[in-house]
């Protein structure tokens, strides 16, 4: 039997810090259309002349090639436009490079499963969480070539990341490849390239803390007048003073309105962003900020309440409310979702499940959710599952990164903490425990629901196996010992104890100890040879 793989010890997962708002600028008239295209055009521009330039610098990166970037773009639109183009240049060069490295990252998973596969015979059968041998050579064959490919594909993207070259799409790399293909996005030559266009826009201003209303290139007041800061060569088509230019729209973010209203009136940093919804034709304001020093619950201050254990799904979320002791409350609830159609739908079906996931938290009273930490990083490669066809695209259907990032930013607002366990074994011993003990003649519990209690009890810090019951005869020796005991020093314990209140009567011999278990061993035959004297039978 292989060994079972260390457990890692829970966590409370810390709240999502950042916030952002959306409204609608409702309201603008042609002027003020033209002057955002006009804007978001040049910027844009600018943005994509920096990106280019930061790519070429590559390794040879410093602040002087910064500082001089920014000197340059300041000429021909203001330092703080300049300030926010060349920082937004830095974190999408950043994210390419954490996105190559776990490129390179996935070419050697693959790699080393395949050489793992490839070196064992035709046919042979897997062990200890490790797929066998190839089927036929024919597949043997093909999969050398892939092996091939792959090391390949591995050797050159190292390379370029030891040389400092990233691979950058501003606009999108998905738009980009729709070009290729209009008949099957249903789109015009025309309708492609508004969209393209405007993705590449640049209208966002990052927020300065102690300035008015928290930004000076993009200014929202408490009443919701929007004015933006032109750059230097579009500065006589300003409307206001300073060179600024005055929307007609107003906005008043009905979510949060009222946090967002406390900062810009106490001068703290928000950052906007201002884009354009071609398919709608309408124009979107957006508004975030950080929140720094949250408090953060301690995990033994959690396990002192009840813990929803919840278990996610390639289609819905498992429930079960447990008490401090590991025990199941109530009745399990499902929350589904479904993941088809746009992005934009699959989001709200998240967020809507993930909602009545925190109605229902709210209304039993409820302070921690607990979850797994799901991370399906090693079991995606088609090389470890590559006839499982189903299996991997269940796994990769799985939301786990946008589940997580959603449940952390919804339940920091509805004041509940997250604790992230480790998912090893929780569905099979789950299932083999907690499922046919939970299954009455009027509820089938499901092997998800079941999963969802050892998630629970793990975070609560309980053994995820349960008790069993003892044998039937009097005396553990005829019926076999429990399968699962309870913990050292536990007062259930088996074996023998000192009595609780002493002896009972003063009839003890002054031989016996405290523990029955030290006692001396007693003559009885010598006893019973007493008894028989006594009555005269010898």
């Amino acid at each position: 039997m292989a060994d079972l793989r260390d457990i890692a010890r829970p966590f409370v997962a810390d709240p999502a810090s950042g916030v952002c708002i959306r409204d609608r600028l409702k309201g603008l008239t042609p002027e003020d259309d033209k002057i955002l295209r006009l804007v978001g055009e040049h910027l844009g521009s600018l943005a994509s002349r920096d990106l280019a330039q930061r790519c070429r610098d590559g390794l040879e990166h410093s602040t002087d090639t910064w500082a001089r970037r920014k000197r340059e773009l300041t000429a021909v639109s203001s330092s703080r436009w300049a300030g926010s183009i060349t920082k937004a240049t830095h974190d999408q060069w950043g994210l390419s490079r954490r996105a190559q490295w776990a490129h390179v990252e996935s070419l050697r998973a693959g790699i080393r499963m395949l050489r793992h596969r490839l070196s064992l015979p035709i046919d042979e059968k897997g062990s200890q969480g490790k797929p066998g041998g190839y089927r036929s050579e024919r597949e043997w064959f093909h999969k050398s070539r892939r092996l091939a490919h792959l090391e390949r594909d591995h050797d050159r993207v190292l390379a370029e990341r030891d040389a400092g070259q990233v691979c950058v799409v501003r606009g999108g790399q998905k738009l980009l490849k729709t070009r290729h293909n209009l008949a099957a996005a249903n789109l015009t030559e025309d309708q492609w390239r508004e969209r393209w266009e405007a993705q590449r826009w640049f209208l966002r201003a990052d927020g300065e803390s102690g300035k008015r209303y928290g930004n000076e290139t993009i200014r929202v007041t408490p009443e919701g007048k929007v004015s933006i800061k032109l750059p230097a060569p579009l500065t006589h088509l300003a409307n206001a003073k300073h060179g600024r230019y005055a929307l007609a729209a107003r906005v008043g973010f009905p979510h949060r309105g009222a946090q967002w209203r406390d900062r810009i009136e106490g001068n703290r940093a928000v950052a906007y962003r201002i884009h354009l919804d071609v398919t709608r034709s309408r124009w979107y304001l957006d508004a975030s900020w950080q929140r720094k020093d949250l408090p953060i619950v301690p995990l033994e201050t959690l396990r002192s309440g009840e813990i929803i254990g919840v278990d996610m799904n390639a289609d819905h979320l498992a429930a079960w409310r447990l008490d401090i002791h590991g025990n199941p409350i109530g009745q399990p609830r499902t929350f589904e979702y479904q993941l088809r159609g746009t992005a934009d739908r699959r989001d709200a079906q998240i967020r809507h499940a993930i909602t009545q996931l925190l109605h229902w938290a709210k209304d039993t009273g409820g302070r921690a959710i607990a979850i797994e930490d799901l991370d399906f990083t090693d079991s995606k490669t088609r090389e470890k599952h590559g006839r499982k066809r189903r299996f991997r695209q269940l796994i990769n259907g799985m939301p786990t990164g946008k589940l997580r990032a959603r449940l952390l930013a919804m339940t920091a607002e509805a004041d509940i903490s997250i604790i992230a366990v480790d998912p090893a074994y929780t569905s099979l011993w789950g299932a083999e425990y907690w499922q046919k003990a939970l299954t009455t003649n009027k509820r089938a519990t499901t092997r998800h629901q079941a999963a969802s209690v050892a998630i629970a009890r793990r975070a609560l810090g309980h053994r995820i196996r349960r008790r069993t019951t003892p044998p039937r005869q009097h005396q553990s020796d005829a019926g076999g010992h429990r399968t699962a005991q309870a913990r050292p020093g536990g007062r259930g314990r088996e074996g023998t104890r000192p009595p609780q209140t002493g002896p009972q009567t003063r009839s003890v011999p002054p031989t016996v100890g405290v523990n029955a278990g030290d006692q001396p061993i007693q003559d009885r035959s010598g006893w019973v040879q007493c008894q028989f004297d006594l009555h005269g039978h010898i």
